[in-house]
């Protein structure tokens, strides 16, 4: 290129999602969230809390920093992006052989109000991290230190765990993992989250009241020629 691009690009106009949505989607456990959006919605399984030392549970609007492999300038700039409330989602390209976080980030990152922290690499500094206790999901840990010069983008779009995240998009995570609302499908999903609730509930009186059951009905699957005896 005759012209060195910029280092780092802010993208400050995006939608977000309301308090009221992200309220409605507190204490709703992960798996009903993907059960709403057809059994999908999940960030790769790679992507786990940090650790059993920490609440990992936040529900927030995604802040994306898109970082390359190896560098975190995105998610340094991101601390002074964040509004109270966000989590960040750092990618890293899925590059596994450096921290993409540590203790000293998080901890500005609990200042400035943020409600966890996830990211496509490994973090370091766990006990410093416990001592913070911003919610983290990570790929494990891996304390070699990554770079902090760019290129990187905040406030945009990254493939994070397989998943296409979007700044404004809404995160729900817990112990089974982080699931990802599409800014566009909060209200269809919080809608659907309430059926599928009633269906659960429904389900879990009933394994517990009769001790067995089961959801498949197999002499209705013979009448209608769905299964067969072999």
């Amino acid at each position: 290129m005759i012209e060195e691009p910029p280092v780092l690009t802010l993208i400050e106009d995006f939608p977000r999602p309301t308090q009221a949505q992200v309220d409605a989607l507190k204490g709703i456990p992960t798996g009903f969230v993907c059960d709403a959006m057809n059994g999908l919605g999940s960030l790769a399984t790679q992507i786990a809390p940090i650790g059993p030392d920490i609440d990992c549970v936040a529900v927030g609007p995604a802040l994306v920093a898109d970082n390359g492999a190896a560098d975190i300038l995105a998610t340094l700039a991101a601390i002074e992006v964040a509004q109270a409330g966000d989590i960040v989602v750092a990618s890293v390209a899925g590059h596994q052989g450096c921290s993409a976080s540590g203790d000293q980030v998080m901890g500005m990152l609990k200042n400035r109000g943020a409600a966890g922290f996830v990211t496509d690499g490994p973090m370091r500094d766990y006990e410093g991290i416990v001592e913070v206790g911003l919610p983290a999901w990570c790929t494990g840990l891996n304390p070699n230190s990554p770079y902090g010069s760019g290129p990187g983008t905040v406030g945009g779009t990254a493939v994070v765990g397989g998943v296409s995240v979007s700044s404004g998009d809404l995160i729900v995570a817990d112990r089974n993992g982080v699931v990802v609302i599409p800014h566009a499908r909060i209200d269809a999903v919080i809608a659907r989250v309430a059926e599928v609730k009633a269906l659960e509930d429904g389900l879990e009186v009933k394994v517990r009241n009769e001790g067995f059951c089961t959801p498949v009905d197999i002499q209705k699957m013979l009448a209608e020629g769905r299964a067969v005896k072999a």
